[in-house]
């Protein structure tokens, strides 16, 4: 008997590997061996006669030789080639009337009839009740696609297999039932909970469409929030930007005072007086300017009533409501709140008010800019040409044009 089944598994290799076609990607070799692998755990745990094991497990290994000439009526064309491969092995005529009616038994929309029908029906669903029922299921569907009997999309298999497991398939072996019923419910909750994910996350998409297509006016908010982002951005930049001027500039007042200032006093050093007051003078204009471009306005930070209902106050900016009492500053609000376009006129305002803000700002930082690049050409221009001035002096005196007193 083993020398037999080696043979059948042989041809059905040989046979698959030479004639089947590559579209087959679940009915082909792999799936038959994982046939006989179930068909042989059913009839270990089983009680049958020792002569039914032989057809049963020839049956497994060539109930889907028949795939070579297509998948319609596969089931008769894998009793010829099986009836072929028993003459050629010389299998006595009982056995082989057993395995073609095991082979037609395959079919699905028919009922298996014997104990040994209902195994090997159970060994060629068992991927139902297996680990690998994801991967074997996924293979399946895409035979289908690539074969051109249905394209399903995910969902729609996932759901095929739902129907399948819950309505159409059952196990008939007592074994089966026993041992892989557990199994396959497991396998068909797993499917339950993937359908409730996605389906959940269906209606969370649908929601977001539909938020989005009830807020026409998205894009408006769009407008304002980068807008205002870009300003407050353009302002942070300003700050820095003056805040480096002043630190820069104290540095060289700190440097002038320190290093320059107490040497001035010797008569040879008189003639860097005038280029130091000069670098020391513009970076002291520098200081203010900085210091200016980024001084916060005081407001009163209190409004009217009045202001509101004529819409003339900003309660966007804290500077008009920080002493306002919490009661009188939220009835405003709920006011603002509830008419829309006040809502965006207050927006528009707010950035209207920041516009000004950052053209004061950026007005200051550009004339401190240039106040500071001033000074600084100035101060070199003023440095070579008291140098330039103490060498000519030099040189004339060791000339002789200007006396040198004794």
């Amino acid at each position: 008997m083993t020398e037999l089944l080696e043979k059948a598994d042989q041809f059905v290799l040989d046979l698959f590997k030479k004639q089947l076609d590559e579209k087959y990607v679940y009915h082909n070799y792999t799936h038959t061996k994982r046939v006989v692998k179930s068909t042989l755990e059913i009839i270990e745990g089983s009680q049958i006669e020792v002569k039914h094991k032989l057809p049963l497990l020839l049956a497994a290994w060539l109930h889907d030789t028949g795939y070579i000439k297509g998948c319609d009526g596969h089931e008769k064309e894998s009793v010829a080639i099986a009836t072929q491969f028993m003459d050629e092995n010389n299998v006595d005529s009982e056995t082989q009337d057993i395995v073609r009616g095991l082979i037609l038994a395959t079919k699905f929309d028919l009922e298996p009839e014997t104990e040994l029908q209902e195994m090997l029906r159970d060994a060629d669903s068992s991927h139902f009740a297996k680990d690998y029922f994801e991967e074997t299921s996924e293979l399946l569907r895409q035979e289908l696609r690539i074969v051109g009997i249905n394209n399903y999309s995910s969902a729609e298999w996932r759901d095929e297999n739902i129907r399948m497991l819950t309505k159409k398939h059952k196990y008939y072996s007592d074994y089966a039932v026993k041992n892989w019923n557990k199994s396959k419910d497991e396998n068909l909750l797993s499917l339950l909970k993937a359908k409730k994910k996605d389906r959940k996350k269906r209606k969370k998409e649908k929601l977001k469409v539909d938020l989005k297509n009830m807020s026409p006016e998205r894009s408006i908010q769009t407008l304002f929030r980068v807008t205002l982002r870009n300003h407050i951005k353009l302002s942070d930049i300003a700050d820095t930007k003056a805040n480096i001027l002043l630190s820069v500039n104290a540095i060289i007042i700190s440097l002038a005072l320190a290093n320059l200032i107490p040497k001035l006093e010797s008569v040879s050093n008189r003639h860097l007086i005038i280029p130091t007051l000069i670098l020391i003078l513009f970076s002291v204009a520098s200081i203010v300017l900085s210091i200016m471009s980024t001084r916060p306005n005081v407001t009163s930070g209190e409004f009217t009533q009045d202001q509101i209902d004529k819409r003339q106050v900003n309660l966007l900016f804290f500077g008009n409501f920080h002493k306002v009492p919490f009661d009188k500053f939220k009835d405003a609000m709920n006011q603002i709140i509830n008419e829309k376009d006040y809502v965006y006129e207050s927006l528009l305002r707010d950035l209207h008010l920041l516009g000004i803000v950052l053209n004061r700002k950026y007005k200051l930082l550009r004339l401190t800019y240039t106040i500071f690049m001033t000074g600084i050409i100035v101060s070199v221009i003023a440095f070579i040409w008291a140098f330039a001035s103490l060498d000519m002096q030099s040189v004339e005196i060791i000339t002789g044009s200007i006396p040198v007193s004794l």
